[in-house]
């Protein structure tokens, strides 16, 4: 199948109209496990670890099942909504760009500056979440706080949850900003780690109980199934809400999921699905399996112990249980920050671009071509809210701002089933507008109920969306953005040649000697050529977002048109952006269907196991065309003699 091209615009020189086509293509390398499991993990982060007691003492032994089921039921109508827009609008942006195309352009902003600071604030939980994990891991190894009263009625121990949530979080802003990243790979075996470790929970757990005769009365007589009544099932839906988002990055990543118009809606409910079934397994064992002298209800004991809750529970109920679950709980804060860190920034970079906010969080570092500085203002939002606020008031924060940007984009979808009805959705929500009405009413109650377990919290969204109001009031698009797309060069191709001979070129000497030994073939097989060129987007960047390095590219296809107009061989270009420039180059040959593909090789390797260097080699093993690999020794000498080795 062939990507389409992104975006066209005439070239603003006559002179070179007739001949060329500069095509821009984008790379999809995400199967619908691999996006699967970026859902799952994104939503099985700090929350259950670190949440789960507090609302364990909040809702009561039933009421906590039934929080998450019924967190589980309201996440999956807002996942009707991503699902459809996800898959109609595959590209990164998400809930900012959906409320900006269907609403008015104050709701637009407001998407994103809520969104900007949803994940900071949850961001800000996971921090201080990881401070906590490894204050008891310390503790394991016998390296002891204190609990002595220091400042601002902090014990010591608070203290230093604090000062490792603020390095843990600084740590990963350098991290962001220098642009390393977690891998696919590595992130799906975190995902998997993640898993195991509850799995283990849940099938100890299991165990255990079976050997209770009476663990049902932990859940119906406890004193009672729901001693706080429904408002404390609703207090812990939205305390805990904040566990239920993640999914949303899946359609954030739609740009880069193949076929993405089936793979996203499955997705989306394939990750709400596991994540929903794993917390009620967890629930469920903890407050039926729990063994612990107090003389309290064990759901009483969980709230007692907080964000610790799930320590003593897994230790007592697993062997080892307290180390696997602080590192679960570890390796979950990790994941967490980094991909959330990543979010929050690309959010407010997506603003920045769009002069939303101040032009200075839509710059790119010229080395690491990463959004600096949205990183590191994301990071300081990130690191104030860890340190000045408790953990519950954290947690409602970041809840009650997720649900008014869901809920945004639920009326968003409403609004544009009327105003863009053309619109190829390759999956339709069902009962629009019942079931966003439903959604959107449920969301409205938790974000209000959380008034009640943290006033804090709402006087804190309350000044943002106040702070909102003065920055759009300065900025709010008044200057359109400069459209980065106006500098995608784009030209019609005169004729379509059935051979063809595909030339990646990387620099402008490059491209010209390759374009002069690739004519030759051409010519003799009445021919074209094919000049490729790949721009590899960090993963801290939308791989969209890659068209502000395009204008660099265009002399390089220069240099293999003009050899083209020299040979009279029609010439047809291509800009790509990926991740991967292997993985890309190789697409592009499978999509266009290449018959030859000449590499440049420079005539050395950093890497004694490599034969060409790594992208070569990994394109070698298994070309979908005929592959020839060339070095030229001197780049101005005209081509006299040619080696070719054959084994």
């Amino acid at each position: 199948m062939q990507n389409r091209p992104s975006e066209t615009s005439p070239l603003d020189s006559a002179e070179n109209a007739p001949a060329q086509r500069f095509q821009v293509s984008l790379s999809r390398n995400l199967g619908l496990f691999d996006i699967t499991m970026i859902g799952v993990g994104a939503m099985i982060g700090a929350g259950i670890f670190g949440l789960t007691g507090i609302a364990a003492g909040v809702a009561g032994p039933v009421g906590l099942l039934l929080a998450f089921f019924l967190n589980g039921a309201l996440t999956s109508l807002t996942g009707l909504s991503y699902a459809e827009l996800g898959a109609a609008f595959p590209q990164a942006g998400g809930g900012y760009a959906w409320v900006k195309e269907g609403l008015a352009r104050i709701y637009g902003f407001y998407a994103g500056w809520l969104s900007w600071f949803s994940h900071s604030v949850a961001c800000s939980l996971y921090a201080v979440l990881f401070g906590t994990f490894f204050v008891e891991l310390l503790e394991m190894g016998d390296l002891h706080p204190g609990h002595d009263i220091l400042f601002w009625g902090l014990t010591a121990t608070q203290v230093w949850v604090k000062i490792f949530a603020v390095l843990a979080a600084l740590l990963f802003v350098m991290i962001n900003v220098r642009g390393s990243s977690e891998t696919g790979l590595i992130g799906n075996i975190v995902t998997i780690f993640k898993v195991i470790v509850l799995g283990l929970l849940v099938i100890f757990g299991l165990r255990a109980m079976m050997n209770m005769p009476n663990w049902a009365d932990n859940f119906w007589r406890d004193p009672s199934p729901l001693p706080n009544g429904i408002g404390g099932i609703i207090l812990a839906m939205g305390l805990t809400f904040v566990a239920f988002e993640g999914y949303e990055i899946i359609a954030q990543s739609g740009e880069e999921v193949k076929d993405p118009g089936r793979n996203v809606p499955r997705a989306i409910f394939l990750a709400i699905a596991i994540v929903v079934v794993i917390y009620l397994a967890v629930a469920f064992v903890s407050i039926g399996a729990l063994q612990q002298d107090s003389g309290l209800p064990n759901w009483v004991y969980m709230g007692e112990n907080g964000e610790r809750a799930m320590i003593e529970t897994a230790r007592s109920i697993m062997p080892y249980g307290a180390l696997m679950m602080v590192l679960g709980g570890l390796a979950s804060t990790i994941s967490a920050l980094n991909a959330t860190i990543y979010s929050s920034s690309r959010v407010s970079f997506a603003m920045g671009r769009d002069r939303d906010l101040p032009a200075v969080f839509g710059r790119i570092h010229p080395r690491n071509k990463t959004p600096h500085w949205a990183v590191w203002l994301s990071g300081l939002l990130i690191m104030f809210m860890a340190v000045a606020f408790p953990i519950e008031d954290v947690a409602s924060g970041a809840s009650i701002t997720f649900l008014l940007l869901f809920l945004m984009v639920n009326i968003a979808l409403i609004r544009l089933r009327t105003t863009r009805p053309d619109l190829v959705r390759p999956f339709r929500a069902p009962f629009v507008p019942w079931l966003q009405i439903i959604s959107i009413g449920l969301q409205l109650v938790l974000a209000v109920e959380l008034f009640e377990l943290s006033p804090t919290a709402w006087v804190t969204t309350g000044v943002w969306l106040l702070l909102g109001l003065l920055v759009y009031s300065r900025y709010g698009g008044i200057q359109e953005a400069t459209k980065i797309e106006d500098t995608i060069l784009l030209e019609e191709t005169v004729a379509m040649r059935d051979y063809s001979v595909l030339l990646p070129v990387a620099n402008e000497v490059m491209a010209r000697q390759l374009a002069n030994f690739g004519a030759l073939f051409a010519l003799a097989n009445r021919g074209e050529l094919f000049a490729l060129n790949v721009i590899r987007v960090p993963a801290q960047l939308g791989v969209t977002d890659g068209r502000a390095f395009l204008r660099r590219s265009r002399p390089l296809l220069d240099e293999v048109v003009a050899v083209g107009r020299e040979f009279n061989v029609p010439v047809r270009t291509m800009l790509r952006l990926g991740r991967d420039i292997s993985d890309s180059i190789l697409s592009a040959a499978q999509e266009r269907e290449a018959n030859l593909m000449i590499l440049g090789w420079p005539g050395q390797t950093r890497h004694r196991d490599q034969a060409f260097g790594t992208i070569i080699d990994l394109m070698a093993q298994n070309p979908p065309c005929d592959l020839a690999v060339v070095r030229f020794r001197r780049s101005s000498a005209p081509m006299q003699k040619i080696l070719v080795p054959v084994a």
